[in-house]
């Protein structure tokens, strides 16, 4: 797994990932916290249809059982002070892949984040989409 050896505590990350947005065109940035630990990184942009608000969570738990199913972990590295600090580094890459393609003028911030979107009720527009389409199916 990508990252998985970093030693950089997740608060530095989220910083990181709020000067990556910055530079990439976000108008504010914030960090959501639960219990005193960073959890997503909240953003807003102005888009032609005016100002939106992004959600990007840090799948921590998702990060945990990935690092106990890798064989080349140890068993300090399948710790979840270890999984929060994978979580972030890889979330600050992938953040810094979307940027560089907004940088290479191949896509827009908002359509390479339209995922994270919030529309409905505190809910991201790939929530939304995953809730109708399982209605869909349902029917």
């Amino acid at each position: 797994m990508l990252n998985y050896t970093t030693t950089i505590a997740a608060e530095k990350t989220a910083s990181e990932i709020g000067t990556i947005l910055a530079k990439g065109g976000a108008a504010s940035v914030s960090t959501m916290f639960e219990t005193g630990k960073p959890v997503g990184i909240g953003f807003s942009l102005r888009t032609p249809h005016g100002d939106r608000h992004f959600e990007l969570p840090v799948n921590v738990d998702g990060v945990m059982a990935a690092l106990k199913a890798d064989r080349r972990t140890s068993a300090r590295q399948r710790e979840r002070a270890q999984a929060e600090r994978t979580a972030w580094r890889v979330t600050k890459d992938w953040i810094a892949a979307q940027v560089a393609l907004v940088e290479a003028q191949m896509a827009t911030l908002d359509e390479v984040m339209l995922p994270y979107l919030m529309v409905d009720a505190g809910r991201t527009l790939y929530a939304v989409y995953v809730a109708n389409e399982q209605k869909a199916i349902g029917a």
